[in-house]
């Protein structure tokens, strides 16, 4: 599978209207294939690069399969009306948070997305260790985009 977004490509720095120095807004997001049994998609964005460790910046899932794309600035609720759900970020609130690392520093924010054979059964406001344990056996396939952003 393949993860692009509009505003920036692999590698790429992430346009600030995404971070927390600007609107701090989901970007938008669009993935190229459906899997064979794909019953739902989730995303997880990650920053490996903090200073205390990998860092949780979104936790989106049981979106239907036939979503292929999501646009820039996803709200910031546990539940959203279509269905789908997010959990808890590591600045302890649902929904998107976007890239803020330290004074002089860049770090990496990898976004993955995954292909299930299920939805997810979690609360909305999951926390990303309860996430990963329900991926467990029901990923079908896999991909990433990986953008950078400095301060």
């Amino acid at each position: 599978m393949n993860l692009m977004s509009d505003v920036f490509e692999e590698g790429d720095i992430i346009p600030t209207m995404h971070t927390c120095d600007n609107k701090n807004i989901s970007p938008p997001l669009r993935w190229d294939s459906l899997p064979e049994r794909t019953m739902s998609f989730a995303i997880l964005c990650e920053d490996p690069d903090a200073p205390m460790g990998t860092w949780t910046h979104w936790i989106i899932f049981n979106m239907p399969p036939n979503v292929m794309e999501l646009s820039a600035g996803i709200e910031n609720e546990e539940k959203l009306s279509n269905g789908m759900m997010q959990g808890i970020n590591d600045f302890g609130y649902a929904g998107y948070g976007g890239p803020c690392p330290p004074e002089g520093e860049e770090h990496r924010y990898f976004f993955r997305i995954y292909a299930l054979d299920t939805t997810l059964n979690l609360s909305p406001g999951t926390n990303r260790k309860e996430f990963l344990r329900a991926l467990n056996e029901n990923v079908l396939d896999e991909g990433q985009l990986m953008g950078i952003y400095g301060r």
